[in-house]
C-alpha cells in the first residue's frame, strides 16, 4: 500500500509538472522560433533597401554589411539581380532560379524556410524582394532579391538547455516528491500497520495485543471495534479456560475414583468370570480417561491460549525421546534420530505444543511396531518447507483411505490402535501443528509402515537451553 501511495503521489506530481512545464518550454520554444525569425527577416529587409538604392555605394555598403553579418552571426548573405544575376562583389547564389527567388523576383514575395516541419532544420532561409528606387516603396519594381541563410545549430543548442533544465528541474521535483511520498504515505498508513501488527499477534494466540487509537477518524473506529471484539473474545477465552480447568478435575476425580473402586474389587474377587469383568470395566475406565484427556487437550488448543514462540527443536526431540526410550526397550523397539537438524534450529511452537505431538506420534507409533522393530525420528531444517520432522515406523502402515481420515476426530483404524486407542491422537496433532502455522500429512515409509511427515515455521538460531525439560509420555492415539 505505501508502494501505491508513492507512485499515485509522484504520478500525480508529473501531471502538474507536466500541465505546467511543457507548455511553457513549448512557449519558450516558439518565442525563440518567432524572434529569430523576426531578426533574420528585418536584416533581410534593410540588406534589400540597399539593394534596391542601385548605386555603387549602396553596393558597397550592403556588402559590407554582408560582410559584417557573416562574422558576427551563423547566417551567410546572397543576392541577385531581376535578371536572376550575380551582384558583384556578394557571391553569386548556388541556386538563382530555385521558387523563392522566383517568388521574390515575379511576385514580390517574401518566403521563408526553416527546412523542417518541426520545430526547425539546419538552416532558417529567408528570400525577400529588393523593390528599386525611390527608397524601395512597395509595388515599385523589383530590382532583385536578398537571401539570409541563417544556421540554426545556436538555437538547437538553446532549445536543448530550454527543455534540458525543465527535465532536470523535473527529475529533481519527483525526486523530492517520492521522498515526501514515502514520509507521507509511512504516516498515513501507520495506524494500518499498527492495526495489521494488532490482528498478526491476535491470530498468533496473543490475546492481550491491541491496537493504538490513531490516525484518521476511520482507523480511530476501525481499532476501537477490533480492541472491542478482542477484549471480547478474551473474556470468551478465558471462560473457556476455567471450564476446561474445572471440567479437568471434575472428569478425571471421578474416572479415577471407579478405576481405584474397581481395583479394590478385583483384588477381592477369586472368581476368574467376576475377575474378567472387572478387568473389562477397567479398560473402559483407563480409554475413558484418555478420551477424556483428549477432549481436554483439544479444547485448550482450539481455545488457542498461548502464542507461539521460538523452541529449540533438536534438544526438545531429544529429551521426549529420551522420555520414550524405556517403554520402547521394553520391547526392543529402537529409537533412531537421524537429519541434518543441528542444536541451533529453532521453530516456532506454543509452550508444550510440541512435546505433545511428539508423545502423540511416538505413542502410535511404538503401540504399532513389531517386537524388535524400529521408530526412525528426522529432523531436516532450511528447506523451502521450513523445519520437517518426520516419524516413522515398521507397522502394518495405512492404506490411503485410512490415511484420508486418520485426522478425523474419534476415527480409529483396524490396527493395533484402532483397538486401544481413542480416536484423538492424530487429531491433536493436526490442531496443534495447525495452531503454530505448520502441516502435516501421512504417507507411506520407505520398506513399509507409515510415516508421520510435520512442518514446522522455522524462527533462525538462538541460544540452547540449558535446563532439561521434565515429563512423562501422554497418551496418544
Amino acid at each position: 500500500m505505501i508502494r501505491r501511495l508513492i507512485v499515485s503521489y509522484v504520478l500525480l506530481v508529473a501531471v502538474a509538472l507536466a500541465a505546467f512545464t511543457v507548455p511553457v518550454a513549448f512557449t519558450l520554444t516558439g518565442q525563440l522560433r518567432g524572434d529569430t525569425e523576426e531578426s533574420v527577416r528585418r536584416e533581410a529587409t534593410t540588406m534589400a533597401l540597399l539593394l534596391g538604392d542601385g548605386d555603387a555605394a549602396a553596393r558597397q555598403a550592403l556588402a559590407r554589411m554582408a560582410g559584417a553579418y557573416a562574422g558576427e552571426t551563423p547566417g551567410t548573405v546572397e543576392a541577385v539581380t531581376a535578371a536572376g544575376g550575380a551582384v558583384p562583389p556578394l557571391p553569386r547564389p548556388e541556386r538563382p532560379g530555385d521558387a523563392a527567388f522566383r517568388a521574390a523576383l515575379d511576385r514580390g514575395r517574401t518566403t521563408v524556410d526553416w527546412g523542417s516541419r518541426w520545430v526547425w532544420g539546419p538552416e532558417l532561409v529567408v528570400t525577400t524582394p529588393a523593390h528599386a528606387a525611390p527608397q524601395g516603396r512597395q509595388g515599385a519594381p523589383v530590382a532583385g532579391a536578398v537571401r539570409i541563410r541563417y544556421g540554426t545549430a545556436g538555437l538547437t543548442d538553446r532549445l536543448w538547455r530550454i527543455w534540458g533544465f525543465r527535465a532536470v528541474l523535473a527529475v529533481a521535483v519527483l525526486a523530492i516528491a517520492a521522498g515526501l511520498g514515502a514520509i507521507v504515505a509511512r504516516l498515513l498508513t501507520k495506524p494500518l500497520r499498527q492495526l495489521n501488527d494488532m490482528a498478526s499477534r491476535f491470530g498468533d494466540g496473543d490475546l492481550t495485543a491491541r491496537s493504538p487509537v490513531t490516525g484518521p477518524q476511520e482507523t480511530r473506529t476501525l481499532a476501537r471495534t477490533l480492541n472491542q471484539g478482542a477484549e471480547r473474545l478474551d473474556t470468551l477465552v478465558a471462560s473457556q479456560r476455567i471450564f476446561v480447568a474445572d471440567a479437568s478435575h471434575q472428569l478425571r476425580t471421578p474416572l479415577t475414583a471407579l478405576r481405584l473402586s474397581l481395583d479394590n474389587i478385583a483384588d477381592g474377587v477369586d472368581d476368574p468370570f467376576v475377575r474378567e469383568d472387572v478387568d473389562q470395566a477397567t479398560a473402559e475406565v483407563v480409554r475413558m480417561s484418555r478420551l477424556v484427556s483428549g477432549l481436554l487437550v483439544l479444547a485448550r488448543a482450539e481455545a488457542k491460549v498461548s502464542a507461539p514462540e521460538p523452541l529449540p527443536l533438536r534438544e526438545l526431540v531429544e529429551e521426549r525421546l529420551d522420555v520414550w526410550r524405556p517403554a520402547a526397550d521394553e520391547r526392543s523397539v529402537g529409537i533412531v534420530l537421524t537429519g541434518d537438524a543441528d542444536g541451533r534450529q529453532r521453530v516456532l511452537a506454543g509452550p508444550g505444543n510440541l512435546d505433545q505431538v511428539l508423545d502423540n506420534v511416538l505413542s502410535n507409533a511404538l503401540e504399532v511396531s513389531p517386537d524388535g522393530g524400529t521408530i526412525t525420528v528426522r529432523l531436516e531444517g532450511g528447506g523451502a518447507e521450513g523445519t520437517v520432522l518426520e516419524v516413522a515406523d515398521q507397522g502394518p502402515g495405512m492404506s490411503a483411505a485410512e490415511q484420508s481420515r486418520a485426522f478425523d476426530r474419534f476415527w480409529r483404524g483396524q490396527g493395533l490402535t484402532g483397538r486401544s486407542g481413542s480416536g484423538l491422537g492424530l487429531a491433536i496433532v493436526r490442531q496443534l501443528v495447525t495452531d503454530d502455522g505448520g502441516s502435516v500429512a501421512l504417507r507411506d515409509a520407505p520398506g513399509g509402515g507409515l510415516c508421520v511427515r510435520i512442518g514446522l515455521r522455522s524462527a533462525g538460531e538462538g541460544p540452547r537451553r540449558v535446563s532439561p525439560r521434565p515429563g512423562a509420555p501422554r497418551s496418544g492415539g
